[in-house]
């Protein structure tokens, strides 16, 4: 899990550092957002992983109806979460500058090497809500999530319009 968060690190500030302006202003592919945006939200994998990680801890310690009660009632609110999704995504791409998203990545992959590091059981978790990302399964562990924002990372790699 650490090489993977590693080379997404890497990948991450290589697309940045190589893309000229006109290229992060270009629309992505398959997406509403330009490429700026899509690499933001790809970021926007890792930062969310201290919530994930901290409602898989909670809920692991209840029933599991719990969680999946508590899925079902995110996933019939996929279409707000869609709109804040972008809206968040659109905005950090758009005004973060480049050192900005490249320091925010360092920090951020950076604390999820010591929570890692730190973690007892990874094989805690819980339900998820599979309509808010292609990547979440109806049940992640500890596990699943740290390597959540990887896969993400990967599959909108693909969605960059990046010479």
């Amino acid at each position: 899990m650490h090489e993977d968060l590693e080379r997404a690190r890497a990948t991450f500030h290589a697309l940045l550092a190589q893309a000229t302006s006109a290229e992060l202003r270009r629309r992505s592919s398959g997406t509403r957002w330009n490429n700026r945006q899509l690499l933001f939200h790809m970021l926007l994998g890792f930062l969310i992983m201290r919530a994930l990680l901290a409602l898989a801890r909670g809920f692991s310690r209840l029933p599991l109806g719990v969680s999946r009660g508590f899925a079902r009632v995110l996933n019939a609110g996929t279409k707000p979460f869609d709109v804040v999704n972008y809206l968040g995504s659109w905005l950090g791409g758009t005004f973060l500058p480049r050192r900005g998203m490249d320091a925010l990545c360092d920090r951020t992959i950076a604390a999820l090497h010591r929570r890692l590091d730190r973690e007892r059981d990874l094989s805690r978790g819980m339900h998820y809500p599979t309509r808010w990302d292609p990547c979440f399964q109806d049940f992640m562990t500890l596990a699943d999530l740290y390597r959540f924002p990887v896969q993400h990372f990967d599959f909108h790699r693909d969605q960059l319009s990046l010479n």
